[in-house]
């Protein structure tokens, strides 16, 4: 039983070094969409060709603090726990290890082995590749996958060319791809897209894009 357990350990270890390197070819959540709705749209590109800004939106929008943390941010954690079920708290990377190697949903089962990879892939990714891997398997909309996708679907526009005010368009949908709209925003998803453009510029300035920038 307890070689058996340390070669499970050492295969999921194996895994996030070779994802380090190597672009996930699929994610789990990617081929159920596809078995419930059809193929899916995704176009792989690389860190360099995807706009500045659309990275730092989506720090901003997701994870202001991305560059000062190894994979959990606590005061993140103390704030969702003052605010109630209003506010998550999974960082950037949380959210990479949950859609390149688990599922979807809630489980205690999903949350433990994301609490245990996390650090791993902090120790073993640079923060640009936890970003290039997130904007390339992060879902936009029913079935379309990746930034690349996403720029292509909403704009007719590639992900190096997306403007401030698109890229922080996308990030706004990212908690809930399926329930907010990038065509139809409401007005406080448009009040919401324009704090990102700020928030983007704003830890462009104070170096908390640092980790992910040159």
């Amino acid at each position: 039983m307890a070689q058996a357990f340390l070669v499970i350990i050492g295969l999921g270890l194996l895994w996030i070094v070779i994802y380090s390197f190597l672009r996930p070819p699929t994610t789990p959540y990617m081929i159920a969409e596809g078995w419930r709705q059809g193929p899916v749209r995704q176009t792989w590109v690389p860190y360099d060709q995807i706009a500045p800004v659309m990275v730092r939106a989506v720090v901003a929008a997701e994870d202001a603090n991305f560059c000062l943390h190894w994979g959990v941010d606590m005061s993140a954690i103390r704030l969702a726990i003052d605010e109630g079920a209003n506010r998550g708290a999974s960082t950037i990377t949380q959210q990479v290890v949950k859609n390149a190697y688990l599922w979807q949903g809630r489980s205690y089962l999903r949350k433990a082995l994301e609490a245990l990879m996390t650090p791993f892939v902090e120790l073993f990714w640079t923060k640009r590749r936890i970003l290039e891997v997130y904007l390339n398997v992060a879902e936009f909309d029913r079935g379309v996958f990746g930034v690349e996708a996403a720029a292509q679907w909403y704009f007719g526009t590639t992900a190096a060319k997306l403007t401030p005010v698109q890229a922080a368009r996308l990030a706004v949908i990212l908690p809930d791809p399926k329930g907010r709209s990038v065509k139809r925003p409401s007005t406080a998803l448009r009040k919401k897209a324009a704090e990102i453009v700020d928030g983007a510029e704003t830890i462009r300035r104070d170096g908390r894009s640092s980790c992910f920038e040159d």
